[in-house]
């Protein structure tokens, strides 16, 4: 499968590194052009190209940037990009990070925000797991124990997700429509618990919309420290 990815950071490559080892082709963009990625895409085995051009070189494409940094995408970015071509969103929407966006503190879903600035329409999936256990945690379909990951989204696009995680050593839930996927924004019970099947079902069952503001306050302050220590490391 032809695989584009827009954004080059923990997420991004550590998908491309493992879907180039399964044998797919991947097409890996940042922010600051092809050649600011060309060794790490070499040492992937993926091929360094513009955003534009990963979102027009497959047939599935992943948007794994700050949640604010969607808003710097080009307007156009899927123009003319067939409508059976999935978008994977693994973005979190971090205030001390990403700066306030109305919407999204108004009670918006954060990925239905993002869909309508993409213009075009998103699965949620990959944005509740670090990178490490990404990295370290697949696990052969059947194992006990598998960690699982939520998948929200329409029907159709969804299914080509659910397969995928499952081929990375995940096993894949079913979390809903996109509207849904606030049961798996930061700080909700599922959050980077890396929980099987039935207590990741569990946890997103035990979700409470109310408290969203309260998840995102808590997930937000535990991870400010982070936040800032790279923005004092930046030249």
């Amino acid at each position: 499968m032809k695989i584009g990815i827009i954004g080059a950071g923990h997420i991004g490559a550590t998908l491309a590194r493992k879907w180039v080892k399964l044998g797919h082709q991947v097409s890996l963009a940042n922010s600051r052009g092809p050649d600011s990625i060309r060794e790490l895409a070499k040492e992937i085995g993926a091929t360094a190209v513009t955003a534009a051009q990963a979102a027009k070189s497959g047939e599935v494409v992943v948007v794994t940037i700050p949640q604010r940094a969607v808003m710097d995408l080009p307007k156009d970015l899927f123009q003319g990009v067939p409508a059976d071509v999935v978008v994977i969103d693994t973005g979190n929407y971090y205030p001390t990070r990403d700066g306030a966006i109305p919407a999204l503190e108004q009670g918006k879903t954060e990925s239905v925000w993002v869909g309508e600035v993409l213009g075009r329409p998103v699965v949620k999936a990959f944005n509740n797991i670090y990178s490490q256990s990404l990295a370290d945690k697949s696990q052969p379909s059947g194992t006990p124990g598998r960690v699982a990951l939520p998948v929200a989204g329409a029907p159709e696009a969804k299914a080509k997700v659910l397969r995928l995680i499952d081929e990375l050593g995940f096993d894949p839930v079913d979390a809903g429509d996109l509207e849904g996927s606030w049961r798996q924004q930061p700080g909700t019970p599922c959050y980077t618990q890396d929980l099987d099947a039935p207590k990741l079902k569990a946890a997103l069952a035990a979700s409470d919309r109310s408290r969203i503001p309260e998840y995102r306050k808590a997930a937000d302050d535990a991870a400010k420290p982070f936040f800032l220590a790279a923005t004092q490391r930046k030249p």
